[in-house]
């Protein structure tokens, strides 16, 4: 039974006016709770630009799918804007269904496309990118779940463009070690599997499939395959945790050895019932002190924003990697 979610606002925090009440009135007419209007800081430019386009374009004529559309990030015009995208492979149906996300969830029957290696590592070839992303859908239709497509796309990359720094976002890949080997095996510099939220919502906001422990022992057997890889993890606030509960799960990630934090807003996609509903707008003084203690705990770098997504401005952590420069 899951556990039972309590609504923590401050008063100044609440989203709440005639306007705000009027839209949730219309909203449970139609059985759904509509999401509150977005706070001041939560506001984000259409994305627009040459290097947008250049991008927008570019992935069109390949054939790729990136997270940054799929996931409806807020920070898709200031990302490719900047030149940086994060490539999302293996298709773009999921066969998982976390309450958060907004990627398509289904059945891809096994399809893969042997070829997307290839066309991933000449499209950043041609971006001359200095730091990628990637990361993929859940695919665990495959006996594999993706891991050795994953694994070739970074050899890809690799042979390349040596100097292109790569950061993957993984599947937890059902808590299998040795697919995560192969992942390691490919050498990229930054490794990275999300915790998403903290121990008490983990099997009411994720996918059942996945496991708070589960992300946990794969980000600390990765520390333990190669100790020379950067280990990365992320978390969304606005579910209804507590502040405690976050620093704890800070803790725990510590004390798996992850190197790198990404902590954000949760914006709920949709006002479908199986999206799960905004709890909570999180204000940016929170998201400071939330840094500030999670830096303490020793993490090498964090980022903590309303906007900040796995991915956002990821480029700033190359300079952990002064041997690229």
């Amino acid at each position: 039974m899951s556990t039972p979610i309590e609504l923590i606002q401050t008063p100044a925090l609440r989203a709440s006016s005639p306007a705000n009440d009027a839209h949730q009135t219309a909203a449970n007419k139609l059985g759904e709770s509509a999401r509150p209007r977005h706070p001041e800081w939560i506001r984000v430019r259409a994305p627009i630009g040459e290097n947008y386009t250049r991008l927008k374009g570019l992935t069109r004529a390949l054939n790729l799918h990136t997270v940054c559309e799929e996931a409806l990030c807020p920070n898709i015009g200031e990302c490719w804007g900047a030149g940086t995208l994060t490539i999302m492979i293996l298709g773009d149906t999921c066969t998982r269904a976390c309450r958060f996300c907004a990627v398509t969830t289904g059945n891809p029957r096994g399809v893969v496309d042997g070829q997307e290696p290839r066309r991933v590592a000449e499209a950043i070839a041609e971006l001359n990118l200095t730091y990628v992303v990637l990361t993929s859908v859940d695919r665990d239709d495959l006996p594999d779940e993706g891991a050795e497509i994953f694994a070739e796309t970074v050899r890809e990359i690799k042979a390349r463009t040596p100097r292109t720094i790569v950061e993957v976002l993984t599947p937890d890949f059902s808590g299998r070690f040795d697919l995560m080997q192969k992942i390691v095996a490919a050498q990229p510099e930054v490794i990275a599997q999300n915790i998403e939220t903290v121990r008490r919502l983990t099997h009411t906001v994720r996918d059942r499939r996945a496991g708070y422990d589960q992300t946990l022992n794969i980000l600390r057997a990765v520390n333990e395959m190669d100790p020379t890889r950067v280990t990365k993890s992320s978390l969304l606030l606005g579910f209804g945790e507590t502040e405690a509960e976050v620093i704890d799960t800070m803790r725990d990630l510590r004390a798996a050895r992850v190197d790198l934090l990404a902590i954000g807003q949760y914006l709920r996609p949709t006002d479908k019932k199986r999206h799960y509903p905004l709890m909570e707008y999180i204000h940016p003084d929170r998201f400071k002190f939330l840094k500030d203690e999670g830096m303490k705990l020793g993490f090498r770098y964090i980022a903590s924003g309303p906007l900040v997504r796995s991915s956002y401005k990821a480029w700033e952590a190359a300079r952990l990697f002064p041997d690229t420069k």
